[in-house]
């Protein structure tokens, strides 16, 4: 790709960036949310097709000058996008070749389908039948599926957008192996990634993009990179610490749940919470730590507003006084703020404006009566963007046009506008560059500073061990486990889960 330029209203997403890939590597790209990664990879599959951009892309030594998606896959050019473009509704077969079918005369030969269905699904490593619906899968064999699809179509040069950001540890690194193989099978590979460390594990060359410019590229083998220096090409600057120091001042009790017990809301026999009870004083950051499954996010969203469950049963107290989280609206009034980790499904109305998403769960606050402030709204989300850094040429932008790392700053500035005193914040930083995490760190010390008391889930352990107060152990619907941070480390939080 040379001297690749690409403008949207009022952003430069690339500013004369180069890229050379050569056949048979794992080719890294690496950048902050907003650094224009997608952007390339847009370009690079024909989503943005040739002539609304400037430069050229040269492929197989050709000048390459792709109408769409389905032009670049000819050439054997797939894109795989961090939100999966699968149909729960239908089976494994049918999405590996949908628009792609084994078919003679309009009539598909399910026989064929199915025997080359199971071909491709044990290369990838899944043993799933291929009449399995995908909604019955989980978010990593999802991720396979995918891979599947792509070789279905003689995949020659396979791009992966943030392949790993929704699994958990072992998917994570199955997923890797699984790219290791398919390189020593001479598949070209791109991945764009945000997680240093499986970067380090699986490529040959790392590029680094910042503001639409290509800062740097290295060969990740013989320079021997070490993840201080891509941050630093990444952010502009050295990051010694991952984590803003804070000298907590921890106060009174904020909220209290006792004997919280959830069963799932279509299985009224399933019980997915059991006996659940932790507080949360003011001025401190506690976390949840568990694997992928333990019932973290079913416990968040059950004591806000009881989003998720059935048969719901427990206390909740703020400040040692009962209230009523029996609904969302509720559940803001007692003081409760819920950032959930789907922002685009659950979080943020993507097709709205960035003044409108702000101001949602607050709009008594911009309104003289029942008529809505235009006025006092924008200058709430101009106050917001300026606060936490949004990266965007104004509030009225719409919000599907952000980077992940913008629109998760736009679903902070909601909660934050709403005024909590507790924050439960589910998977914060999820897909999101260090820079930025950053940011959302030194926004959660500020809380706690104010004296809001902060929930933190991930799956990051040194997330938590580097954020929290306190951790408690979550596994299987259960507490097993509760520790101050100081007390607190990967391999003490992994036993806890192990011997329960």
């Amino acid at each position: 790709m040379r001297s690749l330029t690409k403008t949207f209203p009022g952003v430069r997403a690339l500013d004369d960036v180069s890229l050379k890939v050569k056949t048979g590597e794992i080719h890294a790209i690496c950048g902050e949310n907003g650094a224009g990664k997608s952007t390339l990879m847009k370009v690079l599959s024909g989503v943005y097709p040739a002539g609304s951009y400037e430069g050229e892309i040269q492929y197989d030594g050709a000048l390459a000058q792709f109408r769409d998606i389905s032009d670049s896959e000819a050439r054997g050019i797939i894109i795989i996008h961090q939100e999966l473009a699968l149909v729960p509704l239908l089976s494994i077969a049918e999405n590996l070749f949908l628009g792609n079918e084994n078919a003679t005369g309009g009539v598909i030969d399910w026989r064929e389908t199915n025997r080359r269905t199971e071909t491709l699904l044990r290369k990838v490593g899944l043993r799933d039948a291929p009449t399995v619906l995908v909604e019955k899968l989980g978010v990593g064999k999802q991720q396979l599926v995918e891979i599947a699809k792509a070789l279905a179509k003689d995949v020659r040069l396979l791009i992966l957008d943030e392949p790993t950001a929704a699994l958990s540890e072992s998917d994570s690194q199955a997923l890797l192996d699984l790219m290791l193989e398919l390189k020593a099978q001479g598949m070209t590979q791109i991945i764009i990634s945000h997680k240093l460390n499986e970067v380090r594990r699986v490529a040959d060359t790392v590029t680094v993009i910042r503001d639409g410019h290509a800062v740097s590229s290295f060969d990740a083998a013989g320079q021997g990179i070490t993840e201080d220096r891509i941050v630093r090409d990444m952010v502009g600057r050295s990051m010694e610490n991952r984590y803003p120091s804070r000298t907590p001042d921890i106060g009174k009790t904020i909220l209290r749940v006792a004997d919280w017990s959830v069963y799932h809301p279509e299985h009224d026999d399933r019980q997915v919470i059991r006996n659940v009870g932790f507080d949360v004083r003011a001025g401190e950051v506690v976390g949840i730590a568990g694997l992928m499954g333990a019932g973290r996010t079913e416990l968040a969203m059950s004591i806000f507003g009881q989003s998720w469950g059935q048969n719901i049963s427990g206390t909740v107290e703020m400040h040692g006084t009962p209230v009523d989280v029996s609904d969302v609206s509720r559940a803001i009034k007692a003081g409760l703020a819920y950032v959930t980790e789907d922002r685009k499904s659950l979080g943020l109305i993507l097709d709205d404006t960035i003044t409108r998403n702000i101001t949602l769960a607050n709009l008594p606050q911009v309104a003289n009566g029942a008529v809505l402030n235009e006025r006092r709204e924008a200058q709430v989300a101009e106050k917001y963007r300026t606060d936490l850094g949004i990266r965007t040429p104004g509030v009225f932008q719409k919000v599907v046009n952000l980077s992940g790392g913008n629109q998760q700053k736009v679903v902070l500035s909601k909660w934050l506008f709403a005024g909590p005193e507790v924050l439960i914040l589910d998977e914060p930083t999820r897909g999101i560059d260090v820079g930025a995490k950053y940011e959302i760190y030194g926004l959660i010390n500020d809380l706690a500073a104010a004296g809001k008391g902060v929930v933190m889930i991930s799956s990051e352990m040194p997330e938590l061990l580097g954020m929290c107060d306190r951790i408690y152990v979550m596994n299987e619907g259960a507490f097993v486990g509760e520790m101050p941070s100081s007390e607190a480390s990967q391999e003490r939080i992994m036993s806890l889960i192990v011997n329960e």
